[in-house]
């Protein structure tokens, strides 16, 4: 396929890595968000009579300000990447943003970046069709001598790896032959994912300056990754530099849904945790360039000492990574602006939470290193909001649990009700006032990601799709969110009893899922609902119009999970331009390069005799690193 030259945009000013007062930016968010909780503290406190106040409410008061607190953080986070949005200002330097200058001016990069993209028994028409893109993407910027790619397999299918080295062989073949692209396959997958990229440092990370680490969904355009080896160039102090992936490709209605959300809000979310994050920031385990020698001398991960799944090997080793890497003294930044980074998302709602359950388990295990006192603040942060991003899920619904107990034990309306006893109407005034506030908050990020989206849109209809396609989001978060709510609290009961998930290749292909899926994976929530929902009404009545907004959509749970993955309903609604991204294949070169790929597919009969081999290695030790971890108050069974 023959590709055109491609330009790189380089922001000159933007390569210098800065974040001037930091500290003070921190200051001022923790301000902002301990100002906010004692607001609602303050509320709360005119709702009840403290000589009324039982064990229950007290515990529900305490959960609820926990809750609004983690709500806060959020939203403060979006509110400032909003501000910085409007302003088109950059979340690090602070400094207007200007159009950058043409690539092909820029000379050589000194620098040597290999592209690893690690698979386990992964599609390999899909993966080489993916990394093709993207090499040929690096290439049209006229730098590709500095790159080269290599796939990381772990393939446990021999069929499939057998496949695997033929579509390299054919990828090498479609390629310049001074663009390198190598194959290599462990006769097991030990570690995982770190353990395969690990292999990969000890064995050839030697040769290189940096690597850019590709998940097999990824996708990168070249303009993106020359400025990010640039970046590092500039940065010496730089160990990582993480991009925002921006969901694609997405058909059904599920996936469509959050690959919307994800392109209108994720870029402002993280300008504003960049903003107070500096230098300190996180890594997510893909679509990120990282300093070689920094990350082998000192991200080698250990094992935690117990067994699975609270044990054993680090599951979620991004966090951990970026945590190393900060504590060794190398920056870890994150450049919310840098667009051409891209990723796929799972397509139904089975899917993502599948996904969820193997991410909860690897986000459990970083609760046992906060005791690390060495590691960064902000890092030892990052390993705890993995975590609670999770458990605040198990939170609300024993939030939800026990208004709905006392409430019972009342006959009256719970907490809420309490509102009412002896405060003549005001306290139930708050109450509403309160509950209205905190539903503001959830929902705000969404409506700043929207607004910029559709200021930067024409006049016209094109503002119009895109508002309505908001309202359309917010409506699916509001129907989603109780479902993911008790899945979450239902993984986290598991993990606790000692069950650890397998981890397999994801399922990226669309599909309509059936009603015996559907209903075999969330029947139990319709269950669920008609019993809480049957007991309020029979003992009370005033609580269930609180609830409904979280019973509905249990009840209508596999009714929604079975249409939500239909492409039909996904692709009536782009069609009809409703739920478009900016950055949809027709607009963006690297995407449309992939779907020519995938229109020509690869002759994949058997590997040729030949098949691709990988440079000589040049031997890096990798020591493992010292971790204490926090002793589990129990035994997983």
């Amino acid at each position: 396929m023959s590709c055109k030259r491609e330009q790189t945009t380089v922001d000159a000013g933007a390569l210098r890595l800065t974040c001037p007062a930091v500290r003070l930016r921190r200051r001022l968010l923790a301000g902002v968000v301990a100002a906010t909780v004692a607001l609602a503290a303050g509320a709360v406190l005119t709702l009840v009579d403290p000589g009324a106040v039982g064990p229950l409410q007290a515990v529900s008061l305490l959960l609820f300000l926990v809750l609004f607190a983690w709500i806060a953080l959020a939203f403060w986070s979006a509110f400032i990447g909003f501000v910085l949005g409007l302003s088109g200002r950059d979340p690090l330097s602070l400094r207007r943003r200007v159009p950058g200058t043409p690539g092909t001016a820029d000379p050589p990069l000194v620098s040597r970046t290999a592209l690893v993209m690690p698979v386990h028994n992964e599609d390999p028409q899909r993966v080489v069709h993916g990394l093709a893109a993207t090499c040929e993407s690096v290439i049209a910027t006229g730098q590709g001598a500095a790159f080269d790619a290599f796939v990381l397999s772990d393939t446990t299918d021999a069929d499939i790896a057998e496949r695997e080295q033929a579509a390299v062989a054919e990828l090498r073949q479609r390629l310049p032959r001074d663009f390198s692209v190598h194959y290599r396959r462990r006769p097991d997958n030990t570690g995982r994912k770190a353990g395969n990229i690990a292999d990969f440092c000890r064995r050839w990370g030697g040769r290189y300056d940096f690597m850019v680490v590709l998940d097999a969904d990824s996708l990168m355009a070249g303009s993106t990754l020359v400025t990010l080896a640039r970046t590092m160039e500039a940065n010496p102090g730089a160990g990582l530099i993480q991009t925002v992936p921006v969901p694609v490709r997405q058909q059904t209605l599920f996936g469509r849904l959050f690959q919307f959300a994800g392109a209108v809000h994720s870029r402002m979310l993280a300008a504003g945790m960049a903003f107070w994050q500096g230098d300190a920031a996180n890594y997510w385990g893909h679509n990120a360039i990282l300093r070689l020698r920094a990350f082998t001398a000192h991200c080698g991960l250990p094992t935690l000492p117990g067994s699975p799944p609270l044990g054993g090997e680090i599951l979620s080793h991004d966090f951990v990574e970026a945590a190393l890497m900060r504590r060794a003294g190398w920056g870890v930044w994150v450049l919310s602006d840098l667009q051409g980074s891209y990723e796929e998302l799972p397509t139904t709602l089975l899917d993502y939470a599948k996904r969820d359950r193997r991410w909860i388990q690897g986000n459990l295990q970083h609760l046992r290193l906060l005791g690390n006192h060495d590691l960064h603040p902000l890092s030892r942060l990052h390993l705890f909001l993995g975590a609670f991003t999770y458990l605040a899920s198990p939170l609300w619904l024993a939030l939800l649990a026990l208004t709905s107990i006392d409430a019972v034990l009342r006959s009256g309306g719970g907490l809420l009700a309490v509102a009412g006893e002896g405060a003549g109407g005001v306290g139930s005034a708050t109450a509403l006032a309160l509950l209205i506030v905190t539903v503001l908050l959830v929902l705000a990020p969404r409506v700043f990601g929207l607004v910029l989206i559709v200021t930067q849109a024409g006049a016209g209809s094109g503002r119009v799709r895109l508002a309505a396609s908001g309202v359309l989001d917010v409506v699916f978060s509001v129907l989603i969110a109780p479902v993911l709510l008790v899945l979450h609290a239902w993984f986290l009961v598991c993990i606790l009893s000692g069950r650890a998930t397998v981890w397999r290749a994801q399922a990226r292909q669309g599909r309509l899922l059936s009603w015996r899926q559907a209903w075999g994976y969330t029947g139990a929530l319709p269950v669920l609902a008609l019993v809480w929902g049957g007991l309020l009404v029979w003992q009370a009545p005033a609580l269930l119009v609180w609830l409904l907004p979280v019973l509905l959509p249990l009840l209508v749970a596999p009714v929604m999970t079975r249409f939500t993955s239909s492409d039909a309903l996904g692709g009536s609604l782009a069609s009809a331009g409703f739920l478009r991204a900016p950055d949809e294949p027709a607009a963006v070169a690297v995407l449309a390069r992939l779907c020519a790929h995938e229109r020509a597919p690869l002759r994949l009969s058997r590997a040729p005799a030949n098949h691709p081999t990988v440079p000589p290695e040049t031997p890096e030790p990798m020591p493992v690193q010292a971790l204490s971890a926090l002793a589990l108050p129990f035994a997983p069974r």
